[in-house]
């Protein structure tokens, strides 16, 4: 009874609940970068194992730690057949301290690795590394398979 009349009717002013309807949402909404982040590092981490170049071999096992490594590393594989890849090219064994040179980028201080499949004659695979270490690359390893 002691009410006005502009009151009684909602004439006076109102209040709002929650949020204002005319301004800017000063908010950052993280979720969709996260979404795309964690998209990104799943596509990396299929791909990544997608991405080592070279020939199939079969290689051996062995007990030895791995070498840790800032540059990656020149690869030589040696097929059960006795054929030299570097990379997907086939290389006969007088183009092989030349292709080595072409491809480093520090010249013979770089570090070589050769991946030989276990069924290949271990003569050709001391051939090959005594072909590397003649042209001047002491840098020179075997890569195996770890032993499980």
């Amino acid at each position: 009874m002691g009410m006005t009349h502009g009151a009684a009717q909602g004439g006076g002013k109102r209040r709002r609940r929650g949020r204002r309807g005319h301004g800017a949402i000063n908010e950052i909404n993280m979720t969709p970068f996260i979404d795309v982040v964690l998209v990104l590092l799943i596509v990396f981490m299929v791909a990544a194992p997608m991405m080592t170049v070279g020939v199939p071999l079969d290689l051996p096992q062995s007990k030895a730690s791995p070498l840790n490594s800032d540059v990656k590393p020149i690869t030589l594989s040696i097929r059960r057949t006795g054929e030299v890849y570097l990379g997907e090219s086939e290389l006969r064994d007088d183009d092989i301290v030349p292709q080595l040179m072409q491809t480093a980028k520090s010249g013979t201080e770089d570090r070589v690795f050769v991946r030989g499949d276990k069924r290949v004659d271990y003569g050709r695979v001391a051939q090959v590394m005594a072909i590397v270490t003649g042209g001047g690359f002491k840098k020179v390893a075997l890569v195996t398979e770890p032993d499980n």
